[in-house]
């Protein structure tokens, strides 16, 4: 039987990857790094590369021990990816960089259905970070799992253009987007065109579903990277919404007539060092156990009330350098397996 069996953000959760924040460090400032994560800051030259501090990443470990086992106490399966290096240079014939983190599973691997899909990355440093799931991958593909991988960009300084306007300094060359610009509703998959998500990723992710997927492009709803704190799927009929991102003219046509929370102002949990890596809206990605019950930053305490008024229990825990390190649960985790079946939740 298929490890890997997961159709949407809500079903009951049954096995699960947690990520790591060993050697978690900023890339070497290449073309890639400064267009997708730091073009704000007019320069190549100012991109703060190296290795996060080490109270960061301690601090970090142990909160992600802490939610793996609280997950086990619930009878999840946790598992966990293999350490790298990320000092090592990573090169291909048109260019040259070193790693970033494997703190983020959520990015780079989409499970959907019995499949995993390696995603054609924007950042040049995270080429090869499916390396650290290999062992896993391997013994997914052993249990009758499908196991794809997206081609392989060429992320050429083409690629990218820092000057554009936010939202379109990916170009579109070739499919490139990370797994984190995807959500699953069922049958409708839900894909946002961002400076992490190109449009020839969309119609490559859609050509790959095949006809048992809709894949619907999102296009002006947030142009940055990645959708999870943007739209957040909590049951049938339930998303949770970003108000400062998500409005009747953006928000996706599938999703109307869903019920509709909107996230109340968060509380700002700070970050360290010059920059952090995702906005005070981090505090909205959250991850679903199942319906009626999410893993919510006990820091936020306006969102952990306006969860439970509306029927839904919180584990509430803690990733205190979430802005820093740039992910809250959602994005630390990723979903392999959940009770149910594939179906469509369209009203």
């Amino acid at each position: 039987m298929s490890l890997v069996d997961v159709h949407n953000e809500w079903d009951p959760l049954e096995e699960i990857i947690i990520g790591t924040a060993t050697g978690a460090r900023v890339p070497v400032a290449d073309r890639s790094v400064f267009a997708v994560e730091y073009a704000e800051r007019g320069s190549q030259d100012l991109v703060p590369s190296g290795q996060y501090p080490d109270r960061v990443l301690e601090e970090t470990a142990e909160e992600l021990d802490i939610l793996a086992e609280e997950l086990r106490k619930l009878g999840v399966v946790v598992r966990r990816p293999a350490e790298r290096d990320h000092t090592s240079v990573i090169a291909t014939p048109d260019w040259q960089t070193d790693g970033f983190h494997d703190y983020c599973p959520r990015d780079g691997l989409l499970a959907i259905g019995q499949t995993v899909i390696e995603t054609p990355m924007a950042l040049r440093a995270r080429f090869l970070e499916s390396l650290a799931y290999k062992d896993l991958l391997l013994e997914y593909f052993a249990s009758g799992s499908k196991w794809i991988s997206a081609p392989k960009p060429r992320l050429t300084d083409e690629m990218y253009d820092p000057a554009a306007p936010a939202g379109q300094r990916l170009r579109n060359h070739e499919p490139v987007f990370d797994a984190a610009n995807v959500l699953r509703f069922g049958t409708d998959v839900l894909y946002l065109v961002s400076d992490s998500g190109n449009e020839l990723g969309w119609r490559w992710l859609q050509a790959a579903l095949g006809d048992s997927y809709a894949v619907h492009p999102c296009r002006d709803l947030y142009a940055s990277t990645h959708v999870d704190s943007t739209i957040v799927a909590l049951a049938p009929g339930v998303v949770l919404l970003n108000p400062e991102r998500v409005n009747d003219d953006n928000l996706p046509g599938f999703l109307r007539g869903w019920k509709q929370l909107i996230c109340p102002e968060l509380v700002d949990i700070g970050f360290t060092g010059e920059h952090p890596h995702c906005s005070i809206w981090i505090g909205m990605n959250l991850l679903v156990v199942r319906p009626g019950l999410a893993v919510v930053d006990k820091r936020q305490v306006p969102l952990i009330r306006l969860l439970e008024r509306n029927g839904i229990d919180v584990l509430p825990l803690q990733l205190t350098h979430a802005r820093t390190l740039g992910g809250g649960f959602h994005c630390a985790t990723l979903d392999i397996r959940r009770t149910g079946v594939l179906e469509t939740y369209r009203p």
